[in-house]
């Protein structure tokens, strides 16, 4: 047990709004939470389930005052409340799901009132095809769209290469594509790359444009010519590794030619297109396309990119100087909004070939657990988001500092107080880009979250409790409204019923090859003994890939970066880690054996020859709806995508497939591991 230090809860409780720096202070915050909590107002939005009475706080509502629920389909329900003095007011069950508003004299709130659980794998199965049967075990793919590679993508993996992988997958009896956040990042800043630190979540990263999608080849071609960068284009194209500061320096120079000649073209149907989009992103929209134009103008100024930095007056993106720059730079912002069209068609048409392929879910979009405080969305969003502190975890038996994020997120407080509009925004953007569904980065953080003080060393922080049925419930609400599934990363020190919760509210878990073990530790479990209500996979992006796992290339790795620890017997700490492995390499292979995945009497593979397919068949075996398998694992390569800690010692998130998408599927060994991995799911039904 460790006990949180005074300063930072303290600091905690002023980041909520509820200073406590003397008696006064503490008097003030705390009437403010009685009057939050047990006032006379409704809050703004309470959320329920369909078919279960709604509770309504004692104060709300006295015994004999009439209501009115206005429903979203325009019926309108009229009652009275029959409660006694000091009980718990009840509503009726609501039956209808949806966004109702409950009127009580004048006040009027919203009733978010949800389904019992999210939209399913077999919701998705049922709706394909046209069929009350529930869903067979289901496999797809797991990729960063970045690495993807397109003969004339320009160094960075694009949304049209995301297409014909869906599409290819889809032929070979894939249902699925879970990707990389597509979050934005920050234009001006392109040395700031990993999708898990965004400047926004609310709009996507335009490094991934196929510049020839909406506006065509020519148009593309006369683009690049007139940016003069063709040379510079061609030669990132050929790079092993992503430079993504060059490669985003020319890409911005190709869509500003790009958009001024879509501006001279005004006759152009597509110009309507792009005005339904702008309107229909509204606030939000141009909000984000304003920041990236004042961080670029900051940046250029006074070198720096915080807005909290920036002179006042610009720090509210409310403010009349921030609107008198927005109209004085218009063609600037409407270059950021050109940005995310294209964004946002690219995207949209990956989803749709997905599905037309005949895939059940299509993409799986990754929402981030948090996003850099010096973005765009947490200066959009001010009042809704924490600020000076840090999103990380406690101290652990593998990193005894505990860690730091650098990332912010929303308020608990602020949440309840502003109807969890930010929160919804979030989910709804999430839904809308992906289309098939979303995975929720550390999903614990819907029920607590550990948040460290600028600083303040992670140690030093304190778990912030969240409200998890409210969000829980909005997620139900909204998957069925967008008819796609969520898969919640639920990997690490999960509090106990957490999971269950999860699963009852039709979320599903995710369960890693390397972390599914027995009870003595020592071995792996079977594939029979796997949770069912979960997605399978053998890998992620944080962990080694199986050949990488199977020579010991991640233990090398935290050798050579420097987060390998001596060890107090004096014995070298790298060679006891790789004794270890070869005992677990034993281990798994005879988890292979007993599963009959692998011959019982062959001897486990030398460490130049890991079993890639025996491990895709024995997570394929799982009872697992859905089973996602990593490209690195389907390509059997050595490297993974990222190495949690490190910074610039690894190639994080800068790694590229050797082969063009299209190539990889004329490969005969990568269709004979697809129509294994298609074969084996069928089998395990």
């Amino acid at each position: 047990m460790q006990r949180v230090p005074e300063t930072t809860l303290r600091i905690l409780l002023e980041k909520l709004g509820l200073p406590c720096g003397n008696a006064t202070q503490i008097k003030q915050s705390m009437a403010a939470i009685d009057a939050e909590t047990t006032g006379r107002k409704l809050p703004p939005l309470i959320t329920a389930e369909v078919d279960r009475a709604i509770a309504l706080p004692v104060s709300a509502a006295k015994s004999g005052a009439r209501y009115r629920i206005e429903m979203e389909s325009g019926e309108v329900i009229d009652g009275r409340f029959t409660t006694p003095k000091g009980e718990t007011a009840l509503l009726s069950p609501i039956s209808e799901p949806g966004y109702h508003t409950l009127v009580i004299n004048d006040h009027r709130t919203t009733l978010a009132v949800a389904p019992t659980r999210c939209y399913t794998i077999d919701d998705a199965w049922r709706a394909l095809n046209d069929t009350d049967e529930n869903a067979p075990p289901l496999w797809g793919v797991a990729a960063q769209v970045y690495g993807l590679r397109r003969v004339g993508d320009g160094g960075i993996g694009d949304f049209t290469a995301l297409a014909t992988l869906a599409t290819q997958t889809a032929r070979r009896g894939g249902h699925a594509v879970a990707i990389s956040p597509m979050h934005a990042m920050f234009s001006a800043e392109p040395n700031k790359f990993s999708p898990y630190s965004p400047s926004s979540r609310l709009f996507l990263n335009i490094a991934h444009i196929d510049l020839a999608a909406v506006l065509g080849a020519p148009a593309a071609r006369a683009a690049i010519e007139k940016a003069g960068v063709k040379s510079e284009f061609d030669a990132l194209e050929a790079l092993t590794l992503i430079d993504w500061p060059r490669a985003m320096t020319v890409r911005l120079a190709i869509l500003r030619a790009l958009f001024e000649t879509f501006s001279k073209d005004e006759a152009s149907p597509l110009h309507k297109d792009f005005a339904s989009f702008v309107e229909d992103g509204g606030r939000p929209l141009e909000d984000h396309a304003r920041f990236e134009a004042l961080q670029a103008e900051q940046i250029a100024r006074h070198g720096d990119g915080h807005w909290r930095n920036w002179p006042d007056e610009l720090q509210d993106p409310r403010s009349e100087a921030v609107t008198a720059f927005a109209e004085a730079h218009r063609d600037e912002v409407r270059f950021y909004l050109f940005t995310q069209w294209l964004a946002a068609k690219g995207l949209t048409h990956a989803q749709h070939a997905a599905r037309d392929a005949g895939m059940a879910v299509g993409l799986v979009a990754d929402l981030a657990v948090g996003c850099d405080s010096a973005g765009s969305h947490a200066w959009s969003y001010r009042e809704e988001m924490l600020t000076g502190v840090s999103v990380g975890a406690p101290p652990d038996l593998f990193n005894q500092a505990g860690q730091s994020w650098g990332l912010t997120t929303f308020s608990p407080r602020a949440m309840r107080t502003q109807g969890f509009s930010a929160f919804i925004d979030m989910l709804r953007c999430a839904f809308k880009c992906a289309g098939g569904g979303i995975r929720i980065d550390h999903i614990l953080g819907l029920r607590r979250l550990w948040l460290v003080p600028e600083g303040e060393s992670a140690k030093d922080g304190s778990y912030l409790r969240y409200p998890l049925d409210d969000l829980l419930r909005l997620i139900s609400l909204e998957s069925w409204r967008y008819r796609a599934i969520v898969v919640g990363e639920d990997l690490g020190t999960v509090p106990p019923g957490f999971t269950e919760r999860l699963q009852e509210h039709g979320l599903l878990g995710i369960r890693v090859l390397w972390f599914e073990r027995t009870e003595q530790g020592d071995g792996f479990k079977p594939p029979r003994d796997w949770d069912g209500g979960v997605t399978a996979t053998t890998t992620t992006h944080d962990l080694p890939t199986v050949t990488g796992w199977w020579r010991g290339e991640d233990i090398v790795w935290r050798s050579k970066i420097g987060q390998t620890m001596a060890r107090a017997d004096g014995r070298d700490a790298v060679e006891v880690a790789l004794e270890e492995r070869g005992e677990d390499r034993r281990h798994l292979w005879r988890a292979f054996q007993d599963a009959q995945i692998a011959p019982a009497d062959v001897d486990a593979p030398d460490i130049d020859h890991a079993p890639v397919d025996e491990a895709l068949a024995f997570v394929a075996a799982t009872p697992a709806p859905l089973v996602t398998y990593p490209l690195e694992d389907l390509l059997a390569l050595v490297e993974q995508p990222n190495l949690p800690g490190s910074i610039d010692e690894h190639p994080n998130w800068r790694r590229r497939l050797t082969k063009p998408v299209d190539e990889l599927f004329l490969d005969d060994a990568f269709c004979d591991r697809l129509q294994a991995v298609d074969d084996a799911r069928k089998r395990s039904g």
